[in-house]
């Protein structure tokens, strides 16, 4: 059953939990949301097999979530600050490919977060300042979302790009695609060359950095340097590939790591 919350500035957001225990909020990647993505949900009921409420949520301008001008990254923190203040005012946190960026900085500035994990955050491990973010929002300013899209998955292999502009997703794709602005800054404030230690200074909660066996290149680096960065993480490697994975699999590994 789908629960809302209203975050500090008036946007709904849409959440529904699953499960008994210790709560994890799962925070999802770029144009993901619980209708739209079902190897979550189906990861979610396993984890909660593990003796876990599980929380799924819908990023705000997602799914049932509604979205309120100006939004961005800080306002998405305060989404997940409300969301811990709904389910007990404790929770830890998984986030997804970007929504670990965003979890990150969410385990920095929202407080009581126990543990935090983190799936392929695909971060930079060099200063890259705001072009990326600069180049997403000129094409949003100009409503062009296909472009937005687009360019949000430039770095991708072209193969991807080319599969969801076939598939049913697209229109879906292009119809949040405002969201993705908001992944972007996540990553952006994190590479404008300030050492991560700096930026994530009180993330020193238990930290697990999961990467896949056959992943893409930029993720193995990125997880190294967040393990430096963190004084508490530690790297793992799961049987994944291409930045996917399979629910039971994840649901094995994070719900010892939850639980533990």
């Amino acid at each position: 059953m789908t629960d809302f919350v209203t975050s500090a500035d008036g946007t709904l957001i849409a959440y529904e939990t699953v499960g008994s225990g210790p709560v994890v909020i799962l925070v999802a990647g770029a144009s993901s949301f619980r209708a739209f993505d079902e190897t979550t949900n189906e990861m979610a009921h396993q984890l909660s097999e593990h003796g876990l409420t599980v929380v799924t949520y819908d990023r705000r301008g997602r799914g049932e979530s509604t979205d309120t001008e100006p939004g961005g990254l800080d306002r998405e923190i305060e989404d997940i600050a409300a969301l811990v203040d709904a389910v007990g005012g404790t929770a830890s946190l998984y986030g997804s490919s970007s929504g670990g960026a965003l979890a990150l900085w969410a385990a920095q500035n929202v407080g009581m977060v126990p543990k935090l994990a983190l799936w392929e955050v695909p971060l930079s491990v060099e200063a890259t300042g705001t072009e990326y973010l600069d180049g997403l929002r000129e094409r949003l300013g100009r409503d062009d979302r296909e472009a937005a899209v687009e360019f949000f998955m430039r770095d991708m292999p072209p193969e991807w790009l080319e599969g969801v502009r076939s598939s049913d997703a697209w229109p879906v794709m292009k119809g949040i695609a405002s969201t993705l602005a908001y992944d972007a800054e996540a990553l952006a404030r994190a590479q404008d060359g300030t050492p991560w230690s700096v930026h994530w200074s009180n993330v020193a909660m238990p930290t697990l950095v999961l990467v896949g066996e056959r992943t893409l290149p930029l993720f193995p680096p990125a997880a190294a340097a967040l393990v430096r960065a963190l004084p508490r993480a530690r790297q793992i490697t799961i049987a994944a590939q291409d930045h996917g994975w399979r629910p039971e699999v994840m649901a094995s590994v994070l719900g010892e790591f939850f639980t533990s």
